[in-house]
């Protein structure tokens, strides 16, 4: 019997991070296909003895879509193993739409995405009571174009809570599309390589970011987050979820 082609989550860099399904499905796999410059290789160490371990950073789609068709035809167990959660800038769109050409069944299990982890790491809350309510994930355009309506001019106007992939290479250029909407001291914070040994956090505002990240050389594999939340923690924005004057369905009000 051939078993679905799973997409797997890898979680950002911390090999702890992945979840129960990920780490069983690489336990039990035939053959992983993975991103090895961006994927932990401490999480192929789980994987079971005679499984066949491919590194796909040099392969093209066509490549690794040859790879995975061949195991799934060979009735093996095929995990192709993302970084990040493959559904958010992920590059898997093209490979499931080629399976379906294909007839080939597909599974996708999810994984701990970078802005996740980054605010886990700095300890703060992305959309705070009292504060911004939306979170924005979205890049520059750059090779990959961006369609207009979302430049980050644009949806800088909503001045919400922004996690920027994929763009730390162009700090200038984001410092000047959001400094039309954001107040210059607005809180940023490029997190480098989160989850792994040589993670960097590096804060400032927008007045002073991008000197800062040109000083520490950092050019890629960064997060760049805005916003309020990034700022000093403030014990008077609370939720109403545990506000003894708020009822709810588990709890009445108290005098």
């Amino acid at each position: 019997m051939a078993f679905p082609v799973y997409f797997v989550g890898a979680g950002p860099g911390d090999p702890e991070l992945i979840t129960v399904k990920g780490k069983r499905l690489i336990e039990e796999a035939d053959r992983v296909i993975y991103a090895g410059s961006l994927v932990p290789k401490d999480l192929l160490s789980s994987a079971k003895p005679g499984a066949r371990l491919i590194d796909s950073a040099s392969l093209t789609l066509e490549e690794t879509h040859a790879l995975i068709v061949e195991g799934y035809r060979n009735e093996e167990l095929v995990v192709r193993l993302h970084s990040g959660d493959p559904s958010l800038y992920g590059a898997i769109y093209e490979q499931m739409a080629l399976l379906d050409r294909d007839g080939i069944p597909y599974e996708v299990v999810p994984g701990v995405s970078a802005v996740f982890a980054a605010a886990a790491r700095l300890k703060r809350e992305l959309t705070v009571p009292g504060g911004s309510q939306t979170l924005i994930l979205t890049r520059l355009g750059g090779k990959t174009p961006v369609p207009e309506e979302e430049s980050l001019r644009s949806l800088a106007t909503h001045r919400s809570t922004l996690a920027i992939y994929l763009s730390v290479q162009a700090i200038d250029r984001v410092v000047d599309d959001l400094s039309e909407s954001y107040p210059v001291q607005t809180p940023v914070v490029v997190a480098y390589r989160i989850g792994w040994p040589d993670e960097t956090f590096i804060h400032g505002t927008l007045e002073d970011i991008a000197q800062k990240v040109k000083n520490a050389g950092i050019t890629r594999q960064a997060l760049i987050l805005v916003g309020e939340a990034f700022g000093k923690l403030d014990e008077t924005r609370r939720s109403l979820l545990y506000d003894g004057s708020f009822s709810h369905g588990f709890r009445k009000a108290r005098k």
